[in-house]
């Protein structure tokens, strides 16, 4: 393996709130969404306004397929794809217009793995393995590593590293400048949620069983807890609790001090996993189950709040603005629910499953479907 070239909501708990390690991506801006759930902690919360009489504003096709979720910077839109004869390619759009600004030519397809943009570099991994840094300003390459794994991880940037999961079981950290390893944690399995960052640390739920918490200034494994499920979502926090559902068709709660589960869910009727990564806010842990339903959680104690039934699985990760929940599914369409009850106020029908999350900046809701087109609405 070799480089190739060069929230604002705080849950109050008797615990002392945890702070956000430094970074150019640590502030909720509401016309920003740079990473993959809007901000360092996951929660999927952005605090724009957006119209609750939604239109669509444009639709752009980028490729074959898109399960990439947009990040969003100085009214750009970066996405990636999946090309036809299994390439790829990251794209950036006018977040006004959906015109291309341009477009980055990657050898395999972008999948899951969604843009991350900071200090003038956007960052992004691809179905072969290669984890790419491109100019942001006009999409030529910087560097890119090959891992020995595909790449459904999305990026976090930290300070001046970047951190960066891969399906070889290994979460590298990178000089985000040069590319240059600064270390790299082996697990037991892949390594497929986004990482989670509070205060210095990297959390995050393993398709190996295990939560992992990694001190991002040298690597260090400080966190170690076994028994959690083999984990593709990413985990959200808010204090000192974090949230993730499981492939063991649960929803879990850790409190990162204590380091015990503070509370487990399961459905009381039918089993199903969960993919999708929790939004958090208010009290309320909202996520969509392939049981083809949004559930609500209280966060305090894990009891269902509401839900709401689609006509598929929902993989889509919710993201919440004004209080209102936006989520796609694999039904084909894009839903906005009520934050406080779960009840449907508007959806739109893209005509192809929908297991991107949205991306919520500048008043716009911006997601990608699977026939290849990223839709704005506002």
């Amino acid at each position: 393996m070799n480089i190739i070239s060069r929230r604002r909501f705080i849950h109050q708990t008797a615990l002392a709130t945890a702070a956000l390690l430094p970074s150019p991506l640590a502030a909720q801006s509401a016309d920003a969404w740079p990473q993959f759930r809007g901000d360092p902690t996951l929660t999927g919360v952005s605090p724009t306004t957006i119209n609750p009489q939604l239109k669509q504003m444009w639709a752009t096709t980028c490729g074959e397929i898109i399960e990439s979720s947009a990040a969003i910077l100085d009214a750009t839109v970066y996405i990636g794809a999946g090309l036809p004869n299994a390439k790829g390619a990251m794209l950036a759009l006018g977040l006004w217009d959906g015109k291309v600004k341009w477009r980055y030519a990657s050898d395999d397809p972008i999948g899951d793995s969604s843009p991350t943009v900071a200090n003038g570099l956007v960052f992004a991994g691809d179905l072969g393995g290669v984890f790419h840094a491109v100019n942001a300003a006009n999409g030529q390459g910087v560097w890119k590593y090959k891992t020995d794994g595909e790449i459904k991880c999305s990026p976090i940037v930290v300070g001046d590293k970047v951190l960066i999961g891969s399906y070889d079981g290994t979460l590298y950290c990178f000089e985000a400048r040069t590319g240059k390893t600064a270390w790299r944690v082996k697990t037991d399995n892949y390594v497929h949620g986004t990482p989670c960052l509070i205060n210095g640390i990297a959390y995050f739920a393993g398709c190996d069983e295990i939560f992992h918490g990694i001190r991002v200034s040298d690597g260090k494994e400080v966190v170690r807890l076994p028994g959690i499920g083999n984990t593709g979502a990413s985990v959200a926090a808010v204090g000192e609790q974090v949230f993730f559902g499981n492939f063991s068709n649960e929803v879990l709660s850790y409190n990162l001090a204590t380091r015990r589960r503070v509370w487990r869910y399961l459905h009381p009727q039918r089993q199903f996993p969960f993919y999708s990564s929790a939004a958090v806010l208010d009290g309320k842990v909202i996520l969509g189950g392939r049981d083809k339903v949004v559930h609500c959680l209280n966060a305090a104690t894990g009891k269902e709040l509401w839900s709401f039934r689609t006509q598929a699985r929902v993989e889509s990760s919710p993201a919440v603005a004004s209080g209102r929940v936006y989520v796609g599914s694999n039904d084909g369409r894009l839903y906005v629910l009520d934050v406080n009850t779960g009840a449907k106020l508007w959806e739109f029908n893209a005509g192809q499953a929908i297991s991107a999350s949205p991306a919520l900046a500048g008043g716009r809701v911006v997601i990608g479907a699977q026939d290849g087109k990223l839709y704005c609405f506002g």
